[in-house]
């Protein structure tokens, strides 16, 4: 496999300068692909598919989400989906050709709010979708439990990362413990002796409280949906207990024009559970809907 340049970038969004610091991998001359990560996570979950998409010729991006990982925290707790998806507009306009957008869960939902309302209809947007386990009426019980685990030890930190690692296998038992826990750290912020997750806890307790959650009605993104357009891919963890069965044929009901695929093993973290699956799937509809001219699809 040939070596992928990586490098880290700060982008500087208005309209109050907010920092967003993302890491690129492989050559701008490629069909740009921009990764964004779910609530509470960073952007260090894509390393590994954006490595190898980089190899395979796309010009591949993930990004801290405001509030997240090596990003601003906004001053005002402003973490409302509107915030998001200009976000996501604002840093799209950067490429010289519109981006793919892959979204997992928040991310997911700022997108199909960026590229579906009518507010933002002036906006370049994305050639591409791809909504990871996702979709406009999710299940409640799978929300409550995310948030569950996110506001746990939110104020208290904890006092090792192994401590974290434990907090990290109660909540996903089906996942395989693992021996380096140099990925997870890259999750966790070091302050006065204890380790705290990398976002701004007023993400939580602000007055939008992601992943889905009010003022984002399953109404407001299914009229989101209707007006998609662009090739879009739906993953879904096959164990997810945020989106199930139904409620992906729902989607599918609302977009027609959508492709759909099922991991196998995997639940709501598709691509932390099974990562080479998920890749692979990523990397295949890429190939197949990325074109020379990727504009001709917005």
């Amino acid at each position: 496999m040939t070596d992928v340049e990586v490098s880290r970038i700060v982008y500087t969004l208005p309209p109050n300068n907010i920092r967003l610091v993302a890491d690129h991998f492989g050559k701008r001359t490629g069909q740009p692909v921009l990764f964004v990560h779910g609530g509470g996570q960073t952007r260090g979950s894509w390393y590994e598919c954006c490595r190898l998409l980089a190899q395979s010729g796309f010009f591949a991006v993930s990004l801290d989400l405001r509030g997240h990982g090596e990003s601003d925290w906004c001053p005002a707790g402003d973490y409302t989906i509107e915030r998001f998806a200009e976000d996501l507009l604002n840093v799209a306009d950067t490429f010289d050709t519109p981006p793919i957008l892959v979204g997992a869960s928040l991310g997911g939902i700022a997108a199909l709010v960026a590229e579906g309302e009518g507010s933002y209809s002036e906006r370049r947007g994305f050639s591409g979708l791809v909504l990871v386990d996702i979709v406009p009426r999710v299940r409640d019980q799978g929300v409550k439990k995310i948030l569950e685990f996110m506001s746990d030890r939110m104020d208290s930190g904890f006092a090792s990362v192994e401590e974290a690692a434990d907090s990290v296998a109660r909540y996903l038992p089906h996942r395989p413990r693992p021996k380096d826990l140099s990925g997870l750290a890259r999750n966790l912020r070091y302050s006065s002796g204890r380790y705290y997750w990398h976002w701004d806890p007023k993400f939580i307790t602000g007055t939008s409280r992601g992943e889905g959650r009010p003022p984002e009605s399953p109404e407001r993104l299914e009229a989101a949906a209707r007006n998609i357009k662009v090739p879009t891919l739906l993953v879904r963890g096959a164990k997810s207990e945020l989106v199930d069965s139904e409620s992906a044929r729902q989607f599918a009901d609302i977009v027609h024009h959508a492709e759909f695929i099922d991991i196998a093993g995997a639940g709501h973290m598709v691509s932390g559970d099974k990562n080479d699956a998920f890749t692979q799937a990523i990397m295949e509809y890429l190939l197949r809907v990325s074109g020379p001219d990727p504009s001709e699809f917005h």
